[in-house]
């Protein structure tokens, strides 16, 4: 798709509204005793590990089968509660991924929340590395000092670049693209120089109007939630923003023209701490 058709970034005046709902939002939910209730009441969902497989193409060949995480959307802060990182943090030690990737939207509402993931992305360290993407509650609550916070955590923060995984999978490039709606997402410099096999990572499924020609092998993308809140069919009550974000709202995708796509509910609450039928969940893939 060109530049020329892609759908323009909101506007400054719009973040402004974003931050007062923000506030207006965080006040209610009485520094997480909200969340705490709809925690114990079993109203933040279960947590569910959902597992894929994808063989890549023959002439694309990896001394091993690779086993990838994928969790987006943790929102930390007063809108999820700290039991279900707790939970997370258990099943990563537990499932063992050789590599994790984080969708974004790390945090609700505020920058310093991202404090609170620390137990969790301290508490496992793949072989292979943890490697983000900026997700737009991010950039809404401080990019500059969530990623700083991520980097002082071990993460590797990707914003419109990509890196190998470190031997002997370093024909795998994770490419990272900055939020498709309120960063500078550009497919220029994320696809640069990177490998034979393609991992793209991107908060939205909306990544994929920056592509141009860029191409991928496997895409990880968050943002939606599922919905949070959707019907017993899995419809979200409330369709998630951004016309990608809709087709592409849950499950796996054969992206027209290029590689797999998964969409991840995601893990933590935005606005109100409430999931129903849409529980959180870590994604396991294996490419082999």
């Amino acid at each position: 798709m060109s530049n020329s058709s892609m759908p323009l970034r909101p506007k400054p005046r719009r973040h402004l509204a974003h931050r007062i709902i923000d506030r207006v939002v965080s006040t209610m939910l009485m520094k997480g005793k909200v969340a705490a209730w709809s925690y114990r009441l079993g109203w933040h969902g279960e947590l569910g590990v959902v597992e894929y497989g994808v063989t890549l193409s023959e002439e694309k060949t990896l001394p091993a089968p690779l086993r990838i995480g994928f969790v987006s959307d943790l929102h930390a802060g007063p809108s999820t509660h700290g039991g279900l990182f707790a939970q997370l943090r258990d099943q990563l030690q537990a499932l063992r991924p050789d590599v994790l990737l984080l969708g974004g939207d790390y945090v609700a509402f505020n920058a310093r929340h991202v404090e609170l993931l620390r137990d969790l992305l301290t508490g496992y360290a793949p072989v292979l590395g943890t490697y983000a993407v900026i997700g737009n509650h991010d950039i809404r609550g401080g990019r500059e000092s969530i990623e700083s916070a991520l980097r002082g955590m071990g993460v590797e923060v990707l914003v419109n670049r990509n890196i190998a995984l470190p031997a002997p999978f370093d024909m795998i490039s994770i490419c990272g693209i900055d939020d498709p709606w309120t960063g500078d997402a550009d497919a220029g410099p994320t696809f640069a120089q990177s490998g034979p096999v393609k991992l793209f990572l991107t908060h939205s499924p909306d990544g994929l109007l920056h592509l141009g020609e860029a191409s991928f092998d496997l895409a990880f993308a968050g943002h939606t939630h599922g919905g949070q809140v959707a019907r017993r069919d899995g419809a979200p009550v409330v369709q998630p923003t951004g016309p990608l974000s809709r087709q592409y709202c849950y499950g796996e995708f054969a992206v027209p023209g290029n590689g797999t796509m998964f969409v991840s509910r995601g893990f933590g609450c935005t606005l109100i701490p409430l999931r129903i039928n849409a529980d959180p969940e870590l994604v396991i893939c294996t490419l082999v």
